[in-house]
């Protein structure tokens, strides 16, 4: 019982220790250079409204990195903030009816109020809220110097358009056809659109994941691969009659060129309104409008029936001068290349299928065995011997056709080897009031005029009372923002107006690991000391979903800022641990499905400890949860049971642990070991089964064996509350507080295992007779071979298989194995 007379309470335990930890700082990093310095990051949180399950699982496992780090001695440094502009805030604040500053604020009050409660072992001198005017000063500062540099640009082209968010979406935001943030059918919008030039930095992005090869996941590092699409082939300039300007087109075959019998222009890329016919312009136009209604995902779809209309316009295959029609067609995007491709029927079966339904020549040239195209309706693929191909005609492998062609191409300047990338520049404008305003004044005589420093941060106006319901342009191109819209030009003073959209929220994003490192700076985004000290990012925590979005483009951020000078580094996360989701009933938790599981009445039922434990003991970290096949009352008990076994502790504080039980001590020193391990491993459940088997072999040794008065007992729950503090950060305090010890136990040193326990004392050793086990001895693991051949003989069953027969040899592998050959 503890002081009260009452047991172990979960919600005493809470209040008490939060308050605690909270009025002496537990958890603030040194920063004085004592200690070597980790940096743990969760990916931080949208103020969404109060912390759901995936924040208990996400949150839990990135604190037992920090609170072991903590505890093995380093300088940890775990901030808190908040990714607090973006769509989800506004969507919500406009369904509510209040001003998105006053919604986000509040939740993130809420939010606060929550991690205090649950636990988590953050610094909170290091917090920061994306969308206030001290941070997104610096959003605006990087922005500009990406916009001196040539990286930030704007230009007028098709994007993916959200009809419900009213908003352009990046490409990496487009899931299977559908907005990622609300579900809907994403369509195809023209506007004038700020971009990043990610695409300067693609073969770095794919270069240095050498730096963190096998410290990320490979299936994240395997998505940034796929998502970047290096491709190498060829350009190739092929002449449209009544263009000038030849169209260079990218292959990655060109060494099938001599079989290209037409090309194909996606229907919604400018080439194609350039050069339709005025004869065909009525049926292009009139075709583009049904291409519109398409997602990308059904345009791409190999189930889908391939369209197209013919453009009036014949080009020069440039390899022997013949002259191929050029179509339009819904299965070629135009944010491919030039949005134009050279269509090889008979060795790509999109091309052929779509010859098929014109009647446009096939023409094979190459021969690989298969049946002919023209025949099957079955692209060939693969070597062969090169026919129809003039100067390929004869060779019989890809790597030779392909080279011939390159040098043939560029001798006569139709065409040269290249390397091209799948990735596309970063879109970021949002036409939504909620995000952080760019800093550009457009003025009719100088153009783009960056926002002078010294203006910064340009804020986003109150607007408070206005109708920020999304309506397809900006609120902040409406009347109520006309004041704030109109401005002189910092460049001649004349009348201009500044830009109106915003950033995506992931611009936010894509730096703020930099800025924890000194959230208050106010003499640049970040003190560049400050980030020698604690970056790179000793080990990042956060979901899968983020690989080619937040991931990615925090990799190219801080390759830029590199560059620029400010950081010392170019890769910004050392360690990636991802984890999964928390499921319920086998699907992903739902309103609509009533399958919700709310965190708050979970912590109130079992306390914060019981879901903390229950989160990490599921499964390792990257696997799902169904909270339908877990038990936090189980949990519950298991944390009642280690409290009792702390209570029952009967032996002085400086005991001499020497003197206990050597049997219990062995138990506790294997643990010791096999718990840091399974920590450096990242095999987090594991860990807590650890602890459950120390608690219960504790049990025993009090009620049967050496008795609570026993140090070793002591020693056994001392790092039994060290383990559960990763975990079960409340009751571990309560143990080390019924232990006598010095709160609190975050403060303590993690133990090394003595290697004189954790030799084994006795080992099994197999006797074999004639090759078949007749028996298992245990014995001294350095017994010698004529004490292992003594205790063989001397088993009786060894003796039984051996009487009557005559010993020919006897093969000892000590200590595990002696065998005895017999005839």
């Amino acid at each position: 019982m503890d002081a009260a007379g009452r047991g172990y309470d979960a919600a005493r335990s809470q209040e008490k220790w939060a308050r605690f930890w909270q009025e002496h700082e537990t958890f603030a990093a040194l920063d004085d250079g004592s200690r070597e310095r980790r940096y743990v990051l969760d990916m931080f949180a949208y103020p969404s409204g109060d912390l759901h399950m995936g924040h208990a699982e996400a949150f839990a496992i990135g604190d037992v990195v920090a609170r072991y780090w903590r505890l093995k001695g380093f300088d940890v440094l775990h901030p808190v903030g908040w990714d607090s502009f973006g769509l989800p805030a506004e969507n919500a604040a406009i369904r509510h009816g209040t001003h998105p500053a006053e919604w986000t604020y509040a939740n993130i009050d809420t939010q606060a109020a929550s991690f205090r409660r649950y636990g988590i072992s953050f610094d909170w001198s290091h917090r920061l809220h994306t969308s206030d005017e001290e941070y997104y000063r610096w959003t605006q500062w990087l922005f500009l110097q990406f916009f001196a540099k040539g990286l930030a640009y704007r230009k007028d082209s098709w994007a993916n358009w959200c009809p419900n968010d009213q908003t352009v979406l990046a490409n990496e935001q487009v899931k299977e056809g559908r907005c990622e943030r609300c579900g809907a059918i994403v369509t195809k919008r023209q506007l004038n659109q700020w971009y990043f030039k990610i695409t300067d930095y693609a073969q770095r992005l794919l270069d240095d994941m050498a730096q963190i090869e096998g410290n990320w996941p490979d299936r994240v590092l395997n998505m940034q691969r796929n998502w970047i699409g290096r491709s190498e082939g060829a350009y190739v300039d092929f002449v449209i009659d009544g263009r000038e300007e030849p169209v260079r087109v990218f292959t990655t075959r060109p060494d099938t060129l001599f079989g290209a019998t037409f090309m194909v222009v996606a229907p919604d890329a400018q080439l194609a309104d350039e050069i339709v016919s005025d004869e065909q312009r009525p049926a292009f136009e009139e075709y583009l409008e049904q291409v519109k209604k398409q997602t990308e995902i059904e345009r791409q779809s190999t189930e889908h029936v391939k369209t197209g209309v013919d453009l009036g316009v014949q080009a020069t295959n440039p390899v022997n001068g013949e002259k191929i029609p050029v179509w339009a067609a819904d299965y070629v995007l135009s944010e491919y290349g030039t949005g134009a491709i050279m269509a090889v029927p008979a060795h790509d079966q999109r091309d052929l299928d779509f010859a098929r339904t014109y009647g446009l020549p096939v023409v094979p040239v190459i021969d690989t065995g298969q049946e002919d195209p023209r025949e099957s309706g079955v692209a060939t693929v693969g070597d062969g011997a090169y026919e129809n191909s003039g100067f390929l005609d004869g060779m019989t492998t890809k790597a030779e056709a392909i080279s011939a062609m390159c040098r043939f191409l560029d001798e006569r300047s139709i065409g040269e080897p290249t390397v091209t990338y799948r990735l596309r520049d970063w879109l970021l404008s949002r036409q939504r009031f909620w995000g952080c305003p760019i800093p550009i004044v457009h003025c009719p005589a100088c153009g783009d005029v960056p926002v002078p420093e010294d203006q910064l941060p340009v804020r986003l106006p109150d607007l408070r009372g206005a109708d920020l319901a999304p309506k397809g342009t900006s609120p902040l191109a409406g009347e109520e923002a006309t004041a704030w819209r109109e401005v002189p030009c910092p460049t001649c003073g004349g009348p201009a107006e500044r830009d109106t959209d915003t950033m995506d929220t992931f611009v936010d994003s894509s730096w703020y690991f930099l800025r924890y490192c000194s959230p208050h700076y106010a003499e640049g985004p970040f003190d560049l000391d400050a980030v020698r000290r604690w970056m790179p990012v000793s080990q990042y925590v956060g979901g899968v979903e983020h690989a080619t979005m937040h991931l990615l483009y925090s990799r190219f951020f801080t390759k830029v800022l590199h560059d620029l000078g400010l950081v010392d580094f170019d890769e910004p996360f050392t360690r990636l641990m991802n984890q999964g989701q928390v499921i319920n009933q086998g699907k992903a938790m739902s309103k609509s499905l009533g399958n919700g599981v709310d965190l708050g009445k979970q912590i109130d039922e079992f306390g914060v400890d019981a879901v903390r434990t229950t989160v990490i003991f599921a499964g390792p970290p990257e696997d799902d949860i169904d909270w339908a096949d877990v038990s936090p009352g189980a949990s519950l008990k298991f944390l009642q049971r280690a409290w009792r076994v702390a209570h029952d502790v009967d032996s002085p504080v400086d005991a001499d642990v020497a003197s206990g039980d050597v049997a219990l001590r062995r138990t506790t020193h294997r643990a010791i070991a096999e718990v840091s391990e399974l920590l450096e491993s990242g095999r987090f459940n594991v860990i807590v089964a650890r602890a459950m088997e120390l608690v219960n072999a504790t049990r025993k040794a009090i009620d049967t064996g050496c008795g609570a008065q026993d140090p070793a007992v002591r020693e056994a729950v001392t790092f039994t509350a060290q383990v559960m503090s990763l975990f079960a950060p409340y009751v571990a305090e309560d143990m080390w507080e019924l232990l006598g010890l010095e709160p609190s136990v975050a403060n303590s040193t993690w133990p090394t295992a003595d290697p004189a326990l954790l030799v084994a004392q006795e080992v099994t050793m197999v006797v074999q007779v004639s090759g078949k086990v007749r028996a298992k001895i245990q014995v001294d693991p350095h017994i010698g071979e004529e004490e292992a051949r003594a205790a063989a003989l001397a088993d009786p069953n060894v003796q039984r298989f051996l009487d009557g027969k005559q010993i020919v040899k006897v093969i000892a592998k000590l200590p595990r194995m002696i065998s005895i050959v017999a005839r």
